[in-house]
């Protein structure tokens, strides 16, 4: 099966691209933003070597749906999605954190609590918790955002406003918006039978200094599901909770040896590996919005994107 994992477009006013860790950013004429989700995987902040068929499309799609199911609460960046790998929305300034958002002990706060620390980003941890725990009520947990392949840091409310990262005014409104984003989607995550364990959620201020939710929410890649149905026998039996999320592409690279440190060496992904993981993706996203995933046709990706992007900014 076909991947994209590199875009070397040059659309119609095209001013400058960005490459993120899974997305390609083209700027066009300083008024919008495409947004081109690849194939790529990372984890552990690294760009495995190899691409996940359907993996851009899924994340795509997922998000565009998320995205409009919470625009009630507040207004995103987007406005198209004329491929299925293709988002196109507003050119926002974007704080420089996410916000990282869990309702359970599970992934990287497990970890650390795991290691003896009963306190993330300046907040504290219950002692007695079992991994994959509910917390008493969710809790924020911020980072810094990562740039030029640099590991994202986990950092305080604190920090983040002495710093002047964020003002202090404009970050309670993050929180505020952080927490009912949340409470949404795992509403939405409950009606489908999962639990939304974690999530990150991204910021920025439209042109008019109105704060606007930008980049992707809601999918495997910013977040973690657990099953709903299973969730409360798993945990009394302190077995591991069945999940849909990148976790078990991480934990897979932990148990061969690759943690994203110096010296490491990412394992071989297999082509059967590669499929698994793909129909992961597939399984999350169906799981994830309640309908059955179409595969778009792959023969010539860069083509199909190259069309449909090209014939939406003639439309406009």
């Amino acid at each position: 099966m076909n991947t994209i994992t590199k875009t070397d477009f040059n659309f119609t006013k095209q001013v400058s691209k960005y490459s993120g860790k899974v997305r390609d950013v083209y700027n066009i004429n300083n008024e919008s933003l495409i947004m081109i989700a690849t194939d790529r995987i990372s984890a552990f902040d690294i760009v495995l070597p190899r691409g996940i068929p359907f993996k851009g499309q899924i994340l795509n799609q997922i998000a565009s749906k998320m995205l409009k199911a919470t625009s009630h609460i507040i207004p995103n960046w987007l406005e198209s999605t004329p491929d299925p790998n293709v988002s196109i929305g507003l050119i926002c300034k974007p704080f420089k954190i996410e916000m990282v958002i869990r309702g359970y002990l599970s992934g990287h706060a497990a970890r650390l609590y795991n290691s003896g620390k009963r306190t993330i980003c300046g907040v504290e941890m219950p002692d007695g918790m079992m991994e994959n725990d509910k917390f008493p009520l969710p809790i924020i947990t911020p980072t810094t955002k990562a740039l030029d392949g640099n590991h994202d840091e986990d950092i305080s409310k604190s920090s983040i406003i002495e710093k002047n990262i964020v003002s202090k005014e404009d970050y309670f409104e993050l929180e505020n918006y952080t927490k009912k984003l949340f409470k949404e989607g795992s509403k939405i995550a409950k009606d489908q039978g999962l639990i939304l364990v974690d999530t990150k959620y991204e910021f920025g201020k439209d042109a008019a200094g109105k704060i606007i939710l930008i980049d992707e929410i809601h999918t495997p890649d910013s977040s973690r599901f657990f099953y709903l149905d299973s969730y409360e026998k798993l945990q009394l039996s302190k077995s591991p909770q069945r999940q849909l999320s990148k976790e078990f592409v991480r934990q897979w690279l932990i148990s061969n040896n690759f943690q994203g440190k110096k010296g490491q060496t990412v394992p071989e992904m297999s082509d059967e590996y590669i499929n698994g993981v793909s129909e992961r993706y597939i399984e999350l996203y169906e799981k994830i919005t309640g309908s059955v995933f179409n595969k778009a046709n792959t023969e010539q990706i860069e083509k199909r994107i190259r069309n449909n992007v090209e014939s939406y900014l003639k439309s406009k």
